[in-house]
């Protein structure tokens, strides 16, 4: 389930490329995709705040730490331009780079076993991401069909941590003015990788006589949408995403680098309106459930986790602001 979170947006990313085709179905929906993911915009910056909750946790297995996190920051951006485009443009080549600083703002903790409270204070964490990839157009069954392959690099302000890549093939298999439909399968070169190839699929309708449409896509989303005042968009539904960065650990029991990962699903209301041509602000806010924390040696798989933490439900607020010059 994380390898198909994480990869979401590459595999996304890769299909942006076919808004420039000469055909008119491909020629919309890659302009959908950037439609769906402001990450795969041009430019794109979002400034998230979680709300106070409270964690426990175990190390090997054992409890280790009880405690409450009083504030959580995110703070990203993107940036993905395509660098090479074949006469055809049936081919090309894109690069992507990514940064994520997160800040942890912990309260009273306790150790496994005491009444005693101690304080971790505010930790600061930094992640980068680096990424090149090809993506080839063709058709299959007379159907258009994306193939991708990608190799992305990340790690924290240290260094260079891990290089992975993975293969995509996507399916149109149905492009109608009101429905959208595509299928998939991904394929990974990560030795972490606890499901070495999995499906892709998306479907997105939009209702007879309504304003409003779904989008699904599994297993990242289900929104239902509409357009609200001239230049702005609602949406109503449930997100499924994934966060990880690296941490340098020195301890007893523990030394080297480390990986922790962590799957959210966040439910509520999102709001995003064109303030200019191609300038686009998002508002998200909701409840962020946290299904799992944990932390695994670097390049190790996530079930072979020596860290497990779990954590209340929280409030969440994210606003954006992303351009698409193009």
């Amino acid at each position: 389930m994380r390898v198909k979170v994480i990869t979401i947006f590459f595999v996304c990313l890769s299909l942006t490329v076919v808004a420039q085709d000469k055909e008119t179905t491909m020629k919309t929906f890659g302009k959908a995709i950037t439609d769906k993911f402001p990450n795969t915009r041009t430019f794109d910056v979002q400034y998230e705040q979680l709300g106070p909750s409270n964690f426990s946790s175990k190390l090997f297995g054992e409890p280790f730490e009880r405690g409450r996190i009083e504030s959580h920051t995110r703070l990203r951006g993107a940036f993905n331009m395509p660098f090479y485009v074949s006469n055809s443009k049936r081919f090309i080549a894109t690069g992507s780079l990514r940064y994520k600083y997160e800040s942890y703002d912990f309260g009273e903790t306790y150790s496994a076993g005491s009444t005693v409270a101690y304080s971790r204070g505010i930790q600061n964490i930094h992640y980068l991401a680096a990424a090149l990839s090809a993506t080839y157009m063709a058709t299959l069954f007379r159907k258009p069909i994306i193939y991708n392959a990608t190799v992305t690099a990340d790690g924290n302000h240290e260094n260079v941590q891990r290089i992975k890549g993975f293969f995509t093939a996507n399916l149109v298999l149905r492009k109608t003015q009101n429905t959208t439909i595509t299928v998939g399968a991904l394929a990974m070169l990560d030795p972490s990788a606890i499901i070495p190839v999995t499906p892709l699929f998306t479907y997105n309708h939009k209702f007879e006589n309504s304003k409003w449409d779904v989008d699904f896509i599994l297993p990242q989303r289900l929104l239902f949408r509409r357009q609200l005042l001239e230049n702005g968009r609602i949406g109503l539904g449930t997100e499924l995403n994934s966060e990880n960065f690296y941490l340098n650990l020195k301890g007893p029991t523990i030394n080297g680098i480390y990986e922790l990962s962590q799957l959210e699903l966040k439910s509520g209301i999102t709001y995003e309106y064109h303030i200019l041509p191609g300038l686009i602000g998002t508002l998200k806010a909701g409840v962020n459930n946290v299904l799992n924390t944990r932390i695994t040696e670097r390049g190790e798989r996530t079930n072979k986790y020596i860290y497990d933490q779990k954590e209340d439900a929280q409030g969440y607020f994210r606003l954006g602001l992303s351009y698409n010059p193009f």
